[in-house]
């Protein structure tokens, strides 16, 4: 394998095709933490993304690697709107991720115009970014955009981002719209790095029941898909075991897709059927929590996804996961607090009650014929 790597935009950062996506870091323990972190610069990739938002992510990543600090990249966000929180939450980075500069800082999830006029006004949190880089507390300006495709607009032409993150992937219902924003964003300069690569883990969920494009696995087709485009420079998929990262870096140095095995690719996804449409697909990013009633949503999600997409044979495991949650979904009191941070458009109240219909039935049915 050898890593190859790209320009990222107006940076001129010589980034790794394949960046480590660390929100998943929350899940493992340091000492794993550190093994794998090491492990991915050890086969070159030099560009990781983390956030405050993401727990003790930036903790782990400081701790794992501050031995290596001029081997690698470090891209981190804040999620505050304001120009005083802004500027303290990147204060508390540098401290997390032990270091005297971040490479790259990001306005984290800018999901809507009224999101985007907050950060962008006389006393936003870009304010806060720039000021940082005029300090040399960071280098680089980014944004990044799950969804809203005039937000992705707005940004690129407004001349204050050098990079954007923009979620996209084959199952993606929007990607025609959301390719025109990689050519637009390539057009001025800007910088692409690419999340959500295997819809919050959908693809990797789905792989048994969809099958493999020939002898090999869907993830690494998905990854393979999304590098053959020259509008993208890098893409992070979020990691933390040790064998998605060794099967990651493998896609590093592999061609293009070829038309026959785009063909087969999206046959398969087309098997998955609507439910994976903006607004039905839970991202996994956690920005619904906490909920009021303290309803884990991404997990009563995961179980759900797990009973419809495993075989009839493992489906019991979906329904353990779901019988565990502390809290039902029967307790949302559709506040709607949760709507407003979701970035996939998801009417999550109503989600709950629908998941709730199926695996509580299904619940019912085992025990009866038990």
């Amino acid at each position: 394998m050898v890593m190859r790597y790209r320009t990222l935009g107006k940076t001129g950062l010589k980034v790794s095709v394949i960046g480590f996506g660390a929100i998943k870091l929350p899940d493992i323990s340091v000492e794993e933490a550190t093994r794998l972190l090491n492990r991915a610069l050890d086969l070159g990739i030099n560009f990781i993304d983390t956030a405050r938002s993401y727990k003790d992510s930036e903790t782990k990543i400081g701790i794992a690697l501050k031995d290596r600090r001029d081997e690698f990249y470090i891209a981190t966000k804040t999620h505050l709107r304001d120009y005083d929180s802004a500027y303290k939450s990147i204060l508390t980075s540098l401290k997390e991720l032990r270091t005297d500069r971040i490479d790259l800082c990001q306005l984290h999830s800018v999901s809507s115009k009224a999101e985007y006029d907050k950060v962008m006004s006389p006393n936003g949190a870009l304010k806060a970014l720039k000021r940082a880089r005029q300090e040399g507390l960071i280098d680089h300006i980014g944004i990044t955009i799950h969804r809203d495709i005039d937000v992705m607009r707005m940004a690129i032409e407004s001349g204050e981002f050098e990079t954007i993150m923009l979620a996209y992937n084959p199952l993606d219902p929007e990607g025609v719209e959301r390719e025109g924003i990689l050519k637009l964003a390539k057009e001025y300069g800007i910088g692409v790095i690419i999340m959500k690569p295997l819809s919050g883990g959908q693809l990797v969920l789905h792989e048994t029941e969809m099958g493999r494009v020939g002898n090999d696995p869907l993830v690494r087709y998905c990854l393979r898909y999304i590098l053959s485009k020259d509008t993208v420079d890098t893409v992070i998929p979020g990691m933390r075991r040790m064998e998605e990262l060794e099967e990651n870096v493998l896609v590093a140095d592999m061609p293009p897709l070829t038309d026959k095995e785009k063909e087969e690719l999206f046959r398969l996804i087309g098997s998955l059927g609507k439910s994976f449409r903006y607004g039905q697909m839970c991202l996994r990013c956690e920005y619904c929590l906490p909920c009021p009633q303290g309803i884990r949503i991404p997990d009563v999600f995961r179980a759900y996804d797990m009973y419809v997409g495993y075989p009839d044979e493992v489906k019991h495991l979906a329904l353990r996961l779901y019988e565990a949650l502390e809290v039902k979904p029967e307790a949302c009191i559709k506040c709607g607090t949760c709507m407003k941070r979701c970035p996939a458009g998801i009417n999550i109240p109503e989600k709950l009650r629908e998941v709730a219909e199926v695996l509580e039935k299904a619940i019912q049915q085992e025990k009866s014929l038990s």
